[in-house]
């Protein structure tokens, strides 16, 4: 039985693999661009230049790449059997959403969905073992 552990966030997924008491990790870099809106008033005076800044661009693309990213974890675990995700924020969340909306088999293999800090390498390992330990 494959069961398989993601450590995500935005920037990067960490992929643990158990299989015959093997264990593999592989690192998925996402490409998202991280924008920092430059712009506003150029001057302290009231009524100066001001640069319009189109957040709502910046935010669609960035859901663009989170959608290509989210397509390349699911195809890298396709043929797992048991899957759990976890990492900070609401990436972990929002990728367990696009499964259920757009990889219906891959959806049914979740086993959980947790919150987790940031971790090494090994304590993403450790962590997945546990995890799949204890169910």
């Amino acid at each position: 039985m494959k069961k398989t552990g993601i450590w995500l966030d935005k920037d990067k997924a960490l992929i643990v693999t158990l299989e015959n008491d093997k264990e593999t990790l592989n690192t998925v870099m996402s490409n998202v661009e991280h924008y920092r809106p430059h712009g506003g008033s150029g001057t302290r005076f009231k009524g100066g230049p001001q640069d319009v800044v189109q957040d709502s661009k910046y935010l669609d693309r960035e859901k663009q790449q989170l959608k290509q990213y989210y397509k390349s974890l699911a195809s890298k675990i396709k043929d797992t059997d048991a899957l759990v995700i976890f990492g900070p924020a609401d990436t972990n969340e929002k990728f367990s959403k696009e499964l259920h909306k757009n990889h219906k088999p891959l959806s049914t293999k979740i086993k959980g969905v947790k919150k987790a800090d940031s971790m090494t390498e090994n304590q993403v390992k450790a962590w997945v073992r546990d995890f799949f330990k204890s169910q």
